[in-house]
């Protein structure tokens, strides 16, 4: 498995023109996710890459391992990490895995490029994202007004973090050549950046987030972990983690297919029963980096984001929509079929097999 890895992220790697540290942490999260958590063998054996294992947006991947409910589909599935969305989008396109978890919008951006790619289960209505200012800019930057001139975190250029900056910028008056997005990745690079001054403030996620006050490196701006935040901030439900494959290996795979969504499906009904310290304890020790407590708090944080059922939110996909026709010609000036962006089929049949 780790030769698998290793071989699909250097695929990737050329592809983007990446460092040789994407690799490794490929590498590192197929043994993670590896020898006995990946179904043993048994069916169809699928590939799934995440925009960053380790992030609690996308905490549904590596929780439904631990729990077992891959294996109880009968699915022996590897869970590869990447960095970025925009890096685990080309995994996906690029033939090297079966699925991507990772931001809704993708389906949208990938749709006017001529690639036909849908979100299969959707694990949230809100980004689950905070725009922060580091301590010495938080005096020059107070609103997304301020973003001229600034250089903002994001965690790969073309990723959602870089889509949702440059909506807020542009709906503030802010057009997009007028700041300079910063791909920092996330974790400790992104921590770093901002103390070092490589950037004024970014977009991430917890645990990076429950971090960076932890250490008083930075305070929040602007905070999309809840509905309420992504309404205020976005002007509606903002579906953003999911499952998403390409359209024809979905038609394709339908059992396949279903049996990951009734594991995701199983997952996010546990998650909306069970507490942040529960929900921590099943993760990997390392995720915590040794503070399990904070770690527990970035989990809490981060929740309200989740939804319970899978099911797309109402109105979601035209949100998404709309924040990206404010800066994107590419999707402004073309007609995008939201009903090819993403299927209830599965999450549908998902409820009725649960009852």
């Amino acid at each position: 498995m780790r030769k698998t890895a290793r071989l699909a992220a250097l695929s990737v790697a050329g592809l983007l023109a990446l460092s040789s540290l994407t690799a490794c942490a490929n590498d590192a999260a197929s043994t993670a996710a590896g020898s006995g958590s990946g179904g043993g063998g048994k069916g169809e054996q699928v590939k799934i890459m995440v925009g960053g294992l380790d992030k609690v947006i996308y905490l549904p991947a590596m929780l439904t391992q631990r729990l077992g409910y891959f294996d109880a589909e009968g699915l022996n599935v590897q869970l590869l990490t990447e960095p970025a969305g925009v890096q685990a989008e080309t995994a996906l396109v690029a033939g090297q895995v079966q699925g991507t978890v990772g931001f809704y919008d993708h389906t949208l951006d990938l749709q006017v490029k001529g690639k036909s790619v849908e979100s299969v289960v959707q694990f949230s209505h809100a980004p689950g994202e905070v725009e922060v200012v580091s301590e010495k800019a938080a005096g020059d930057i107070t609103s997304p007004k301020d973003f001229k001139g600034k250089k903002l975190g994001v965690t790969g250029l073309g990723s959602s973090t870089d889509f949702l900056t440059k909506y807020l910028a542009v709906k503030n008056g802010v057009e997009v050549h007028e700041f300079t997005p910063v791909a920092v990745g996330a974790g400790p690079t992104f921590i770093s950046a901002l103390q070092q001054g490589a950037i004024d403030g970014g977009m991430t996620t917890d645990p990076t987030v429950a971090t960076i006050l932890d250490k008083k490196a930075g305070k929040i701006l602007l905070d999309m972990r809840t509905p309420e935040g992504s309404q205020e901030a976005l002007g509606g439900p903002y579906p953003s983690s999911s499952l998403y494959m390409q359209t024809d290996w979905v038609n394709g795979h339908k059992d396949t297919v279903q049996k990951l969504v009734n594991a995701f499906v199983k997952t996010l009904r546990w998650m909306s029963t069970h507490s942040a310290d529960e929900i921590a304890a099943k993760m990997p020790a390392d995720y915590s980096q040794g503070d399990k407590t904070l770690y527990a708090e970035a989990v809490r944080s981060t929740l309200p984001m989740f939804t319970d059922d899978g099911v797309m939110p109402e109105n979601g996909p035209e949100t998404v929509e709309k924040v990206l026709k404010a800066f994107n010609p590419n999707i402004k000036n073309a007609q995008v079929d939201l009903s090819k962006t993403y299927t209830t089929e599965f999450v549908e049949k998902a409820a009725q097999a649960a009852g």
